[in-house]
């Protein structure tokens, strides 16, 4: 069957016919065949060379089970976590810290505006806290945001940090090297199905999660830490799903990661290009716009334009969330789609919409 639909959301993303036809490779019992275990111990050496150095877990669900399991693991009752936010997934990291019986206090800004470090160095100083989460690409309004100083802070004050870098992740500089908690999600940047999430942990982020017992087993990343040297994982993986990410890592790594990261600035530079002479705005603005989804405001127009590029063009493009949700449309160049001739054509078929 051949579909020429083109989906041009920030994820789950177009999946590359390599990583397909890996997927329907016959798969070995997880759970007993060394093989399959030597196989994942490479897959996690690959994702060294995006994260750095720190052990990497592959779990097997979509990647907001890694913002659940980093605050389950990480979290015991009465820990204070610093939600530091100013979108959706920000502020939600709040309500997995109330599950964990954690105090959450949210540090929160506009959602159209950077994430407020004074106000965060105020709370930093006020209090002590435990763990501290942010995200760094808030997908449902394409901001990317500036987390260095952020992460440098936490730092002098020893707090733990976890960053949702789940759309960033691949496709933009994420600077992991200063991150206790790192998630990302295959099928964003990576260009992968959806169903498996990626994180990184730091030795310190070990110790806090080693310190005691979580209540769960599915959500409790402590086994994974020797998982594979020990050959045995808490559950059975999704072998099909790993495939699918060696492939599409494996072509992320031929590429080379500067050229990924400059493909996918070309490829925004274009679509904001081409929204400007449409006359559209973006959400919040260029500078702080990530390279991996564009953001336009549409005033109440979000639903019934991307239902028109849908039926007479086959292009899915994707609405905001929450209060936003009919006010912005949102254009995924993001992983394999991060291609100039994709953005035209997703930008020709939104001009003759808006005609």
């Amino acid at each position: 069957m051949t579909d020429d639909r083109l989906r041009m959301t920030p994820g789950p993303t177009e999946v590359p016919a390599a990583v397909r036809e890996r997927m329907s490779e016959p798969t070995p019992n997880p759970d007993v065949e060394p093989e399959f275990f030597e196989f994942y111990r490479d897959l996690t050496a690959k994702l060294e060379a995006i994260y750095g150095d720190d052990d990497i877990a592959i779990l097997g669900g979509e990647g907001i089970l890694g913002l659940e399991a980093a605050v389950a693991s990480l979290v015991e009752p009465d820990d204070r976590v610093l939600c530091i936010a100013n979108g959706l997934y920000g502020e939600g990291f709040a309500d997995f810290v109330e599950m964990a019986d954690g105090e959450a206090v949210v540090c929160d800004a506009p959602w159209d505006e950077p994430l407020d470090l004074e106000s965060i160095e105020s709370r930093l100083e006020e209090g002590s806290f435990d763990a501290a989460t942010m995200v760094h690409c808030e997908t449902p309004t394409g901001v990317l945001n500036d987390i260095e100083p952020v992460l440098e802070a936490l730092d002098e004050h020893d707090v733990i940090s976890v960053v949702d870098a789940v759309s960033s992740l691949g496709g933009v500089s994420v600077p992991t090297d200063r991150i206790d908690v790192c998630l990302g999600a295959s099928q964003k940047c990576f260009s992968a199905p959806p169903g498996l999430t990626v994180c990184s942990v730091s030795d310190r982020a070990w110790r806090k999660i080693e310190s005691f017992e979580t209540d769960s087993l599915y959500t409790d990343l402590e086994p994974w830490r020797d998982a594979a040297d020990e050959e045995w994982f808490p559950y059975t993986h999704l072998v099909s799903n790993l495939y699918g990410l060696d492939a599409a890592i494996d072509l992320l790594l031929e590429e080379g990661l500067e050229s990924v990261f400059e493909r996918h600035e070309v490829a925004a530079a274009r679509c904001r290009e081409r929204a400007t002479e449409l006359g559209l705005s973006l959400y919040p603005d260029e500078a702080r716009s990530s390279p991996t989804v564009t953001a336009l405001e549409v005033d109440g127009r979000a639903a019934a334009l991307r239902e028109t590029l849908a039926d007479e063009h086959d292009i899915v493009l994707a609405t905001g969330l929450g209060d936003l949700e009919d006010d912005i449309l949102r254009i995924g160049h993001t992983g394999h789609n991060a291609r100039v001739n994709r953005v035209d054509r997703t930008m020709d078929a939104l001009a003759a919409v808006l005609e």
